[in-house]
Formats: structure tokens, sequence, C-alpha cells
């Protein structure tokens, strides 16, 4: 019997998947602030009702494969790209991923779409955030969907991902059941709560940008301020995510879907102007699942912790080459060098 869970951790919930070879037996979803503060909880509902052989923990920006137990506070640093000082969101969820190294469950980090040698090396130049620990996750349900919808063997599977979430949309492209090309949702088009990639001007005007302030500028801090000009958010919006998909579409030219993820990607308005706007490329569909009330990315954590636990998705999983994933999220700065970066972030390179 192969028991494993996925967990997606997001700014506005943390969902939960489990399956025992295959088939779902936990599909959870609540609140990411009820779930941090009580991590006692949350690590005892992931061992019910038996301790799964391997879970896909929370890995943020993401960290080359390895075991939650053995992370060093330097690698949840690198993985959460926040200093300590930093208490918010991203702070509460560095301190779950710290509780569950220390537990004693099968935990793995897994990483983002930036240590994945498919991804080559001119594409990551001053990148950090080509999709995040989740996408990658995401990306696994894509594969697994077309495997079973359109009978395609991992080799085969080509398609651009956009997830619509909560804060951010990102992108990630696909070819032959590789990663190839991602936008992470600070460096990509405008999200609903996000501004997504800032223009170095404004970045400039604002004189510090935080943390916090990469959760502010979308769609919603416009709604906000002029809500009677709602045409001309939702128009930036959903521009911002077909010039994406056009965007990857180069670097994936056999892509002949768009999967879409995230909350928002229900909402048939958005779905009806995207479909009108990339019908050239091909359909766009809802990435979907077998699970009910997690997110998408939480059920791809779980298929993926069954092909890294030998199981039926063994195959796809080495064609992605999550094992052989390297190095870290700073590694191919240019504007700042990787030391300045580490010392940002309050990394101690002698530990």
């Amino acid at each position: 019997m192969n028991r494993v869970v996925g967990i997606d951790p997001g700014t506005q919930s943390i969902d939960v998947c489990g399956m025992v070879n295959g088939q779902l037996y936990l599909d959870r979803s609540w609140p990411t602030a009820e779930a941090i503060s009580d991590p006692a909880g949350f690590i005892e509902l992931l061992a019910t009702p038996a301790p799964p052989d391997l879970i896909v923990g929370p890995s943020g920006y993401g960290l080359p494969l390895g075991w939650a137990a053995e992370a060093t506070e330097n690698d949840l640093l690198l993985a959460f790209l926040a200093p300590l000082s930093e208490t918010g969101g991203i702070g509460g969820l560095r301190g779950l991923a710290r509780k569950l190294g220390t537990s004693e469950l099968p935990v793995v980090y897994i990483p983002g779409v930036i240590h994945l040698d498919t991804v080559p090396d001119h594409r990551k130049l001053n990148r950090v955030d080509l999709g995040t620990a989740d996408k990658l996750c995401a990306v696994v349900l894509g594969i697994h969907d077309q495997g079973v919808r359109r009978d395609r063997m991992p080799e085969e599977s080509s398609f651009i991902l956009i997830e619509l979430g909560g804060a951010f949309t990102a992108g990630v492209a696909v070819e032959r059941g590789q990663v190839v090309d991602g936008v992470g949702g600070t460096s990509g088009p405008i999200g609903w709560r996000a501004a997504g990639a800032l223009d170095a001007e404004v970045a400039f005007l604002a004189g510090q940008v935080t943390k916090a302030a990469l959760f502010q500028g979308g769609v919603s801090s416009f709604l906000d301020r002029q809500p009677e000009r709602r045409p001309i958010a939702m128009k930036a919006y959903l521009e911002g995510a077909v010039k994406a998909v056009r965007q990857l579409r180069c670097s994936a030219p056999s892509a002949d879907e768009i999967l879409l993820s995230g909350r928002h990607a229900t909402e048939l308005e958005i779905r009806a102007t995207l479909a009108a706007d990339l019908a050239d490329i091909g359909p766009v569909r809802i990435l979907a699942g077998s699970a009910v009330h997690a997110r998408q990315g939480a059920e791809g954590a779980a298929l993926l912790a069954d092909g890294l636990a030998g199981g039926t998705n063994r195959a796809l999983v080495d064609r992605l080459r999550v094992r052989e994933a390297r190095g870290t999220a700073l590694d191919n700065l240019l504007f700042v060098s990787p030391a300045a970066a580490r010392r940002h972030l309050g990394i101690d390179d002698s530990l």
C-alpha cells in the first residue's frame, strides 16, 4: 500500500490531499491563518488515519529535493525568501514548514521551476520566481490529467499552465512532459491582489519594496480605489494572462492546450474571454482532478509524492527530473550578487 499526502500552501488557504494507491482519501482546505496558528493539529491531521509513507510539504520558492528533517535554517530562508524578522504570512508558512521538519512524519521539500535542469540557464538570468514549488505540483496534475483524458504518455504531454490565484497570476510552459519555462507571480502579469512584475521605476519611486508590498497593487487594489473602472482592471488582468500564454508558447511550441488553475479560474467571464483570445493555440480548460475541496496544487503534490515513493506516477516524476534539481533560487542573479541577496535574507554561510 502506497499512502501519500500533498500540501499546497496558499495566500488564503492551505490545502491537503491524501492518496492510497492513487485513490483519494483526504481532501481538505482551510484558511492559512488557522492552519498556521495550530501546527500540532495540522500535523495530527496528516497522520490520520495512519502515518503516510511520504508527504510533499510546503516548499515556497523551492529547494532541491530533500528531507524536511535535514533542512537547515538557511534552507528555509532560501525556500521562503524572507528574513527571520518577517512575521507575516510568509513567516508563518516558514514556521509551519519548520514544525513539519521537526515532526516524525516523512516530509520532503521539493524544487521550484528555477531549480530544474530542464529549464535552460539563459531563461534563469536575473530571475528568482519562475514558478513556486506548488506550480510544479500543478504541472504534475496537468500531465496526469492529459494522460487520463487524452491517453498521452508523460513525454507526449505539452501545455501552458496559467494559475489565476487569489493573489498572483503565474504561468508554466510544459514541453513533452518537462518544464521548460515559467513566469512567477512576482515576475509575471498583474494578479488579483498583486501587481506582478514591477516597472523598475515604480520600485525606485516606492523607495522600499517590502515582502508585504508584493501582495498589493493588483486588480483588487484598483477596484478598492476606483470600483467604477472595473472594466479597465479586468482588461489588464485578462490581457496579462493572454500575453503570458503567448510568451510561454515560444518556449513550448508543442503546447496545444491552456490549463487553468487557481481561485479565479472558475469564473465564467474569465474563462470565456481567455478561450476566445487563445483559440488559435488550443482549448482553454480548467485543470481538473479528483479533489473537491483542495486546490489543484495539493492533488498534484500528492501525485508527485506517489511518484517519488515508487508508485504509479513514477515515470511522470522521472520525466520531470525532480530528483536532479540543483542550486538555489539566487544563483542566477546579476542585478544584485547572490552573496548580497543571501546577506539581505540574513543567511549565515558559516552554518
